[in-house]
């Protein structure tokens, strides 16, 4: 088990990873709270609730349920939340903990950031997703009809806790969908990471999640540095959007029915690195080996039957866009990025279209 520091200008908390993790909660003294609430879905918590309530010494707490997928994640649900919340007593001294993946943290942490101007909030992932990526950093957001994460805020949790073996019931696409963003941050800033996982992706399985607390620890200490430095996305932490321009696009395009979010930024990254090879920012030998690894993970849902138009259209529209103008967060090598925004529109369509003939369904 390893602790993580989160060390911003206006907050500091604990990301806790690797078996054991849960126990960290009592850390809290949750003997302050008022009441406490988790909020989850209901087949996660039948699963791993005894388990996570003995582990991290919760006793009287009280459980509300949200459906599971992307649906969950508007402003109706939110309603929905708050007001059980206060059907239930909940006050300005209780704490929420978020329970589940990144929609449930997304949704959690907006809730408690606007419940009564704010309540706790614990983040408790439970996808390879939300425990290297979405649940640190204090972004919260939900859905406004087509737009993912429109409406949000920036509230930082009092604790992150990951244990990998709530990873070991997870379906085998879910499973291997959350790589991808292990191999974002590897493509970020560490080469030896990278490398690592070239060696034993194989071994990245569900029925060894147990194990993989020093793998998942080092990919969520990138998100850790790059929050540290830049609390609000006030400039660095753009890179963390590597891959999500194109991924964006692409899960608006197919109505958030085709792709899991990693899939999508798998095809994002495909295209962000054919791109920056166009660009002649990234040598060939290295936008190979970042394929490659992409493409050991798992077939990735088809993209050869979107058309270019419909995506290319969607891109400035994406939150990191201004004025129109896309911010691309492109690889110069294997643990290092450029934030590029003066990028020609056709050259971004024929590196989608580039990527679209690499696509191996029939």
């Amino acid at each position: 088990m390893e602790k993580l520091q989160v060390q911003a200008g206006s907050f500091s908390y604990a990301v806790v990873v690797g078996r054991g993790a849960w126990r960290a909660l009592r850390e809290l003294d949750l003997g302050k709270y008022s009441s406490i609430f988790v909020l989850t879905e209901e087949g996660l918590w039948k699963r791993w609730g005894k388990e996570f309530a003995r582990a991290s010494g919760l006793k009287q707490y009280a459980t509300i349920t949200v459906p599971s997928g992307e649906t969950s994640k508007s402003l109706r649900r939110v309603e929905r939340v708050a007001s059980a919340l206060l059907a239930r007593g909940a006050d300005r001294r209780s704490l929420l903990i978020a329970f589940g993946g990144g929609m449930i943290g997304d949704l959690g942490g907006f809730v408690a950031s606007t419940y009564m101007r704010g309540i706790d909030c614990a983040q408790v992932p439970t996808t390879v997703v939300a425990q290297v990526d979405s649940a640190i950093g204090g972004k919260t957001a939900v859905n406004v009809g087509a737009m993912k994460n429109l409406v949000g805020t920036f509230y930082p949790p009092r604790i992150v806790l990951s244990d990998p073996i709530v990873l070991s019931t997870l379906d085998a696409r879910t499973f291997r969908s959350g790589l991808h963003e292990v191999i974002k941050h590897a493509v970020l800033s560490s080469p030896t990471l990278f490398g690592e996982l070239e060696a034993r992706l194989d071994d990245l399985v569900p029925a060894r999640a147990g194990s993989l607390g020093p793998i998942l620890a080092r990919a969520a200490q990138v998100k850790v540095n790059v929050v540290s430095r830049d609390e609000r996305e006030a400039g660095l932490r753009r890179i963390l959007n590597l891959g999500h321009t194109f991924g964006h696009a692409l899960e608006e395009a197919t109505n958030y029915r085709r792709y899991l979010h990693g899939e999508a930024v798998g095809w994002g990254m495909l295209a962000a690195a054919r791109l920056a090879e166009r660009l002649g920012l990234l040598r060939s030998t290295e936008a190979a080996r970042i394929a490659a690894l992409i493409r050991r993970v798992a077939p990735l849902p088809r993209i050869r039957d979107l058309s270019p138009e419909r995506v290319m259209s969607l891109l400035p529209r994406d939150k990191k866009a201004v004025g129109g103008q896309i911010h691309w967060v492109l690889p110069e090598r294997i643990g290092k990025v450029r934030v590029v925004a003066d990028v020609p529109a056709s050259e971004a369509e024929s590196a989608f279209r580039d990527i679209q003939m690499s696509d191996r369904h029939d």
